[in-house]
């Protein structure tokens, strides 16, 4: 380590090394952003040390791409070249340049007038002549660098140029084993205090290899760290991103949002010039996106909670006293057919008892495709997929499906009593299949 460069010390890896031409990228504004962009949305309404923000996740999975740089230095070197090394770092530290407000919650066209997924704007604000790490990021690399820089943040095979892309160099990135969930996984769970085991990410680093075909695969003796991985990532899944809590306040902060679009389109609702960029600015440039963060959806909670507009009201008190939460349907088998049988009813019981159906009944479904084995999977040595070797990891392919029903506390017993009825009929054909 030169004397310029940084040590930025963090609550997972410790010390994390930063040279500094690439501080001078994370000095940027439109990186330090990161730091007001929580990583986990509304997930602190269910675990409240769940504060912990994309710049330290970002940092993270840096610091891991750097660590797998340097195994791979070790047993197959010479296999990257010093300016691959170089750009798959930087790949890893700025994947989640381009999140809006709230992470994935808030990437949709609901709350966005001018909508592109976290990576399109990512690449918009990392290529502007506009931004600040535009500018520092294309003065480091070049251009024709920076292009295969974007080459392997979009996962493709050949740069513009036509030179090969090794798939392992993608897969440290983006794969069923990369930096970014390894990072995210270990970061959640330690921010969350979810109590489920864990797995050393040092070891499933240390267990991969890059077979004939440019490809990482995993020495026999590494199976048990894998299985590790992917038990921690099922368990996060289920016990930390898809609590109840968690999903009914991201449906609540959505609905918030884009009631608010709606009546600040009919001129009943005053934003501020940044929730004026998110919510109506139909030509959102990059530049002016980049300066959006959480704080601008929080400084507006308390003045919405006291506007005249019941449901803008009513949603951003709940947010902000979290009082007043609807209640789930104790009904754990339900099923999106199910669903769809009862929606209907449900709506019409909770408009006959003085409700609003399109606000106070709320639907949300939980999939997880599970581990998908041949499909980006994770390879042993041999030549075949984890699962063919751990019966552990079969049982996690299957795909989980479920859907949450949120009503008021009020009627929750009547409408359970109601639904177990109405669903009768379809868990009796379901149960033929």
């Amino acid at each position: 380590m030169s004397q310029r460069d940084r040590v930025i010390r963090d609550e997972i890896h410790r010390d994390i090394l930063v040279p500094q031409t690439h501080a001078a990228i994370i000095d940027t504004p439109e990186f330090q952003r990161l730091r007001s962009i929580q990583q986990l949305s509304t997930c602190e309404y269910v675990f409240p040390a769940a504060t912990h923000n994309r710049f330290s996740h970002s940092l993270g999975a840096y610091h891991l791409a750097g660590k797998f740089i340097h195994h791979l230095d070790e047993v197959n070197p010479g296999l990257l070249s010093e300016s691959d090394k170089e750009l798959v770092q930087l790949a890893a530290l700025l994947h989640d340049v381009g999140h809006p407000p709230y992470s994935h919650l808030l990437e949709t066209p609901d709350v966005f007038a001018t909508f592109h997924s976290h990576e399109h704007w990512g690449k918009l604000i990392l290529s502007s002549k506009e931004t600040q790490i535009g500018q520092v990021l294309l003065n480091h690399l070049g251009f024709e660098k920076r292009k295969r820089l974007f080459s392997i943040m979009d996962g493709a095979d050949v740069d513009e140029q036509g030179v090969n892309i090794p798939k392992f160099l993608k897969e440290i990135v983006s794969s069923q084993v990369d930096v970014d969930r390894m990072d995210y996984m270990i970061r959640d769970q330690a921010n969350t205090g979810a109590q489920i085991g864990g797995f050393d990410s040092a070891r499933v680093i240390r267990a991969l290899r890059v077979n004939a075909k440019g490809q990482f695969v995993v020495k026999s003796w590494g199976l048990p760290a894998i299985e590790a991985y992917l038990v921690t990532r099922y368990h996060m899944y289920h016990q930390v991103y898809f609590h109840k809590v968690n999903m009914l306040t991201q449906s609540y902060l959505v609905t918030l949002l884009a009631r608010a679009k709606e009546l600040a389109h009919d001129g009943v609702l005053t934003l501020s010039e940044e929730l004026n960029d998110m919510l109506l600015n139909s030509s959102l440039t990059a530049e002016k996106y980049a300066r959006l963060n959480d704080a601008h959806v929080k400084v507006a909670l308390p003045h919405w909670a006291n506007h005249d507009d019941a449901i803008l009201s009513g949603l951003a008190n709940r947010l902000i006293s979290r009082k007043g939460f609807h209640k789930s349907l104790r009904i754990d088998s339900l099923t999106v057919e199910m669903k769809d049988l009862v929606m209907p009813k449900i709506k019409e019981a909770i408009k006959a008892n003085g409700y609003e159906p399109e606000f106070d009944v709320i639907a949300a479904t939980i999939r997880k495709r599970g581990y998908l084995p041949y499909s980006q999977g994770i390879m042993l040595e041999d030549g075949r997929d984890a699962s063919e070797h751990s019966p552990l990891i079969r049982s996690l392919i299957q795909p989980k499906e479920r859907v949450l029903i949120f009503v008021p506390e009020e009627m929750r017993n009547q409408l359970e009593t109601s639904v177990r009825e109405w669903i009768l009929p379809s868990q009796s054909s379901l149960a033929h299949f």
